[in-house]
């Protein structure tokens, strides 16, 4: 394989498309007086939980801790770790077959293109478990694959066959799973089993359905794409579908001639006439960005799949937005309409909220409220307070349909605030509040972002060259998530508190038993702990001394208090969290292990493989 599979999907993109370096003059003056600004602010307090207590309050305060478990230390092993008196057993691997007629994964071969159509997908990322007539069905994405491990076993590099291998295991995995004396398991032939792959059939809705922009030579109407792939983060409306989020999706395109150049408005999703190597031109056409220039403008959207009817057709709801989607956090607010908060997870992207145009109730037209409603940007300034910036006709003088396909070009155009990688949101059960992991940027106060939009130190993103991360929060005033207004906080800082004394050792609520770096997924149980998931430097070397393999933390939000809960194996991302039923079982997923060459996890052999595992109290009692 070639060295760029060693690089970040970021890293990647600034390499085919670098950014400048901003103006020394002119943003070291910016640069001072945003963070002169800032530190007069939550730094200033010596502690971003105590102000996080002062104004966002989260409701009545716990007696004592609500923590069920006690918390483990960092691990570099080769493993999944978790507290006494827990179990952590693997539930679904990657190639393992959803149907009978589907032979088990061979390591040896590691499957075709034919068997993978019909096996669990790879990379699982963002996943939901759904309760329907008695069953448990999982709905996971299959964020993409490592190129080094699928494709290993080829000394003369990939066929047609193991390049469509490849595209087979992208996509979203739905599979019923089954409790019984053995564990958790899936389901062979349940008709609830179901793979969408880049090759599926979708249908366009909202604002950007038929626009010139989304017309091609094999779909001229504009309306039907085919496929769903990387995509990261999920979300669950309020009547009971899954939203699959499109997030790289710009690095399987290419170019026959790479010497083809992009419009500028392709660049600025990073689209390019070179590819990750996937090499899906080769085998489809309409990857081919110098024939099918359009084809990219179909990519980048939130996917609706209902999980109950395994024909039904997905959706990708346009209206949302086209950008690099990290979740999607669905709120019903106070007065009916549906909030969806949503990341741009690059380094110096936007933050997003789409409201509804009508409301959620039993017997209404649920297609309507995630096709005509509007998008916001948001905006902080460094008092604490924040704005969300609509983007309409009038604010950013493009047609609804263009700022549905163009939505960072309309977010730049309104002055919407860079940030540090969004990531995922998370709202509170219990409080009119949202989380949202910055997982880390070291661009930060050093280069524009990829559309020359200036990324100065100040606000939710303190630190220059962020290598660290942080957790935001915000309040909408009011309690009402329509509002124009919030107040924002830091709840935590990650960072290395062995390593620094500067404001790289993190906020006070993090210590040399706690800490962590690149906070990547967010999640909340019923009880209201917030449970943290890294995707971070995992070389336990250097800045990132003691902080051993990615991990999974559970945070209070009423005392700032932080445990970690588990560690994953070796070279891993810990991404993904759902519930069984009975609050019994905790679903995590481990992505990744070994994507250099480091892990056997699971099957203690030279072919890692991303898994699905299930974490269980030894006593069978509720986790959360």
């Amino acid at each position: 394989m070639d060295n760029t599979e060693t690089l970040s999907f970021d890293d990647f993109d600034e390499l085919v498309n670098p950014r400048l370096l901003e103006p020394e003059f002119d943003e070291v003056v910016e640069r001072a007086i945003s963070r002169r600004g800032f530190l007069g602010g939550a730094l200033a307090l010596g502690s971003v939980t105590a102000l996080a207590s002062a104004t966002l309050p989260t409701g009545a305060h716990a007696e004592g801790s609500r923590f069920g478990f006690e918390a483990i230390k960092t691990s570099t092993e080769d493993k999944v770790t978790v507290p006494a008196g827990f179990k952590a057993e693997v539930v679904a691997r990657w190639g393992d077959p959803l149907f009978s007629d589907t032979p088990a994964f061979d390591p040896a071969t590691r499957g075709t293109a034919a068997t993978q159509a019909r096996a669990f997908g790879d990379n699982t990322d963002g996943m939901e478990v759904f309760s329907h007539a008695g069953r448990s069905l999982l709905v996971v994405n299959n964020e993409y694959t490592n190129r080094s491990i699928i494709w290993g076993n080829l000394s003369d590099g990939p066929d047609a066959d193991a390049v469509s291998k490849g595209m087979m295991a992208h996509g979203v995995t739905v599979v019923e799973l089954a409790e019984g004396e053995d564990g958790w398991q899936i389901v062979k032939d349940s008709p609830y089993n179901r793979r969408i792959t880049p090759q599926t059939e979708m249908r366009l809705t909202g604002p950007a359905a038929g626009h010139a922009l989304m017309r091609t030579e094999a779909d001229p109407s504009g309306t039907k794409a085919l496929g769903t792939w990387n995509n990261c983060g999920n979300g669950v409306t309020p009547w009971g579908t899954y939203l699959a989020c499109e997030e790289n999706f710009n690095g399987y395109f290419s170019a026959a001639d790479e010497a083809h150049k992009v419009s500028d408005a392709l660049k600025r999703y990073s689209v390019s006439s070179k590819d990750w190597g996937y090499q899906w031109a080769t085998v489809d056409a309409r990857f081919d960005v110098a024939k099918h220039p359009n084809e990219p403008n179909r990519a980048g959207y939130v996917v609706e799949i209902d999980p109950t009817d395994s024909t039904s057709t997905p959706k990708k709801r346009t209206a949302l937005g086209r950008f690099k989607h990290e979740n999607a956090e669905c709120v019903v607010n106070n007065d009916g309409r549906l909030v969806i908060y949503m990341g741009d997870d690059e380094r110096g992207e936007f933050l997003y909220r789409y409201v509804s145009d009508n409301v959620y109730a039993s017997g209404v037209d649920t297609d309507d409220l995630m096709e005509n409603g509007t998008l916001y940007a948001a905006k902080f300034y460094d008092t604490g307070a924040g704005a969300w910036l609509e983007l309409t006709e009038a604010t950013t003088g493009m047609s609804k349909a263009e700022i549905c396909i163009h939505t960072r070009q309309a977010a730049s155009k309104v002055g919407a605030t860079t940030m540090d990688r969004p990531e995922w949101v998370a709202a509170n059960p219990n409080a009119a509040e949202l989380y949202c992991a910055l997982t880390n940027n070291k661009n930060r106060g050093l280069k524009p972002n990829a559309g020359g939009d200036l990324t100065p130190v100040g606000g939710p993103n303190p630190r220059e060259a962020n290598k660290y991360g942080q957790i935001l929060r915000w309040k909408p005033n009011g309690s009402d998530h329509t509002a124009e207004g919030f107040a924002w906080d830091l709840y935590v800082m990650a960072g290395n508190p062995e390593v620094h004394q500067d404001a790289n050792k993190g906020s006070d609520n993090l210590s040399a038993g706690n800490m962590f770096n690149a906070p990547d997924g967010l999640s909340f149980d019923d009880s209201g702990l917030l449970w943290i998931q890294t995707d971070g430097n995992y070389s336990n070397e250097g800045d990132f001394a003691g902080q051993g393999n990615n991990q999974m933390l559970a945070g209070d939000p009423v005392t700032g208090e932080i445990r970690r809960f588990l560690t994953g194996p070796k070279e891993c991302e810990v991404t993904g969290l759902s519930w069984s039923a009975d609050r019994r079982t905790m679903f995590v997923g481990i992505q990744h292990p070994g994507e250099r060459g480091g892990s056997q996890w699971p099957d203690g052999n030279d072919v890692p493989r991303s898994a699905i595992i299930a974490v269980r109290r030894e006593d069978g009692a509720r986790i959360a």
